[in-house]
């Protein structure tokens, strides 16, 4: 028998990553008389070092001094176990098993763990007074008509309608927010722009005035932390806004931008090719001339003393979430995380990464998000796509694999930091992606009317029920973007940042996420316990979530069959509100989370 398991204790006595200097036991079965561990250096060479043989297996002790992404697999008489194609192998050729290796000291902010997270676009969410009109922009005079995505006469799509959104209006619906178990709201980009978006940062040290000024916000901060909810703010640090203080294209700041003068003290932050006209921009994007993140005076301004994030952390916000945080290179994010820790050292730092944040290659570089002094931890695309394809798939084992992966590969401390999610304002809204329907090739103005209806958005609501559910019981923060809680529709940007409450209020829905929201605060192992599948197989899956003192059960059948849990005592499913004695019985297409007391 050729056997190890990475999240089983006997195989691997630490679960996921290691800190620096820590001592882990790996256990190996094979059937041979001598066994090698294989390691090696992410771009080393591999070195080879024999087993202790026992009882039945081999063991060996491995401690890191330095932090870094390790690779190993075992070898025993010819045969190697190792990982391929994201399972465990036992063959001639079997890959390497990762082990990411962290700073002793890296530690994420407690009030990020298992919190709820409330992501809101500003423009759409909330209004409160009378909407303050600026000249070069355009303004919805209904709530609920449908965002511009017709082109103008050059072919693109501006973003300059705006609907009056501000932060007045979300201090407004806090009471809302608090009925979700909300304790965290993450603010899509709040600095004057020219865009609705305000991914073209304009000026970071001014609020857009449609949202209101620094003193709004700090109300905001002061009302939401009565509230016990922190607020997170977008960071756009890999460009600007070509019509900025900064760059200035258009003149319509009383600065000497990048664009006018090659004396500009702005003129280094930006990489011309043309001068002035052709300059590198995000994704080839001209309206985004792309920032040079190493630039000393660029790095000062937004990581240095008085800098942009020590700002408005002294204003009392949680953290930042970085926008693209691929593009932001290493140096970079070591200096913002340093400096925000300076500030506050339980100020939050998350990044948008789409994939695995723990072995990461972008622009052909390996990434060291997680080596403990970069992020805290990500948004988490990789829990989102794996909800999203189980819901629509019943492919049990894929997404048993996909979640093994993640507790394998993260520390522990990223991990129950992560920002879970099923939607955000760069995906079609969660409810849409439910759907069976085809619709790919569509034209925006097609998109436009696309809206689910019938058995067809039944099934939909069934599928979201099932994904938020699994949303708010795995490890991390779930996080829900404005609306999804209410059912609200939509396809891609912008038709999925319509106004909230555009399609109205599905209380269904609402009245799940409600619950939810309840349920996580109720149950502690919900926090940072463990999460372990304890049974799976070709459509459903059971698992816990288990802390040293509390533990609870998520079964999710998405079988034909009744699904039979056995277990001594008596526990409550949270979600029905029935009471079980020692046998559980999950019809099909059914869900269930079980605890040892009502909610």
């Amino acid at each position: 028998m050729y056997k190890f398991e990475p999240l089983e204790k006997f195989h691997k006595s630490v679960r996921g990553a290691l800190k620096e200097n820590e001592l882990c036991v790996l256990r190996v079965n094979a059937d041979s008389d001598e066994c090698y561990i294989e390691i090696v250096k992410d771009g080393g060479k591999p070195s080879a070092f024999s087993m202790l043989k026992k009882d039945g297996y081999f063991e060996t002790e491995v401690k890191f001094q330095e932090a870094g992404l390790y690779f190993y697999r075992f070898s025993a008489g010819g045969i190697y176990i190792g990982e391929t194609d994201k399972k465990t192998c036992v063959s001639y050729d079997a890959g390497y098993f990762q082990l990411l290796v962290y700073d002793k000291d890296f530690v994420t902010p407690d009030f990020i763990k298992g919190n709820i997270i409330y992501q809101i676009f500003p423009d759409r969410f909330a209004i409160s007074g009378e909407v303050k009109r600026i000249e070069g922009r355009v303004y919805h005079k209904d709530l609920y008509e449908d965002p511009y995505f017709m082109p103008d006469e050059n072919g693109k799509v501006r973003n300059v309608d705006f609907y009056g959104g501000n932060l007045k209006g979300i201090t407004g619906k806090l009471d809302y927010l608090k009925s979700l178990s909300v304790g965290i709201i993450y603010l899509n980009p709040i600095f004057k722009a020219r865009s609705n978006h305000r991914y073209d940062t304009g000026d970071y040290f001014e609020i857009d005035p449609n949202l209101g000024n620094v003193d709004d916000l700090i109300t905001l901060i002061k009302e939401a932390a009565k509230k016990d909810i922190k607020i997170i703010l977008d960071g756009v640090f890999s460009h600007t806004g070509d019509d900025s203080r900064y760059f200035n294209k258009y003149g319509n700041y009383d600065s000497v931008g990048a664009y006018q003068s090659k004396d500009s003290p702005y003129y280094k932050w930006y990489s011309f090719t043309e001068y002035p006209d052709k300059y590198a921009s995000w994704w080839g994007i001209d309206v985004l001339p792309e920032t040079n993140e190493l630039e000393p005076s660029y790095r000062e301004f937004i990581t240095g003393e008085n800098g942009v994030i020590e700002k408005y952390l002294k204003l009392g916000i949680g953290g930042w979430r970085l926008d693209v945080a691929d593009e932001l290179p290493d140096e970079f994010l070591e200096a913002l995380r340093a400096r925000a820790k300076t500030v506050n050292k339980e100020a939050v730092i998350i990044g948008e990464v789409w994939e695995d944040a723990s072995n990461k290659i972008a622009y052909d570089k390996r990434r060291k998000y997680f080596y403990g002094k970069e992020l805290d931890s990500v948004m988490n695309y990789v829990a989102k796509n794996a909800v999203i394809d189980y819901v629509k798939t019943r492919n049990a084992p894929k997404f048993v694999t996909e979640m093994n992966l993640l507790s394998d590969h993260y520390p522990k401390e990223a991990l129950n930091a992560c920002m879970n999610f099923l939607g955000t304002h760069d995906t079609w809204r969660i409810i849409s992606s439910l759907s069976d329907c085809d619709f790919s090739g569509l034209t925006k103005e097609e998109q436009s009317k696309v809206k689910l209806y019938g058995t067809e958005y039944d099934k939909s609501v069934k599928r979201l029920k099932t994904a938020a559910l699994i949303l708010y019981t795995i490890c991390g923060s779930p996080s829900v973007y404005y609306g999804d809680e209410i059912g609200q529709q939509g396809l891609t940007d912008p038709l999925n940042r319509r106004f909230f409450g555009a399609d109205g209020v599905n209380g269904e829905i609402l009245s799940h996420y409600i619950l939810l929201g309840k349920i996580r605060r109720f149950i502690p192992a919900l926090k940072e316990g463990e999460l372990n599948f304890v049974y799976s197989d070709e459509d459903s899956f059971v698992y816990e979530r288990r802390s040293d003192e509390d533990v609870c059960f998520i079964a999710v059948n998405g079988g034909k069959s009744t699904l039979k849990i056995t277990f001594e005592g008596t526990l409550y499913d949270l979600v029905s509100g029935e009471k079980y004695e020692n046998l559980c019985e999950i019809k099909a297409e059914r869900n269930a989370l079980l605890y040892k007391k009502p909610l």
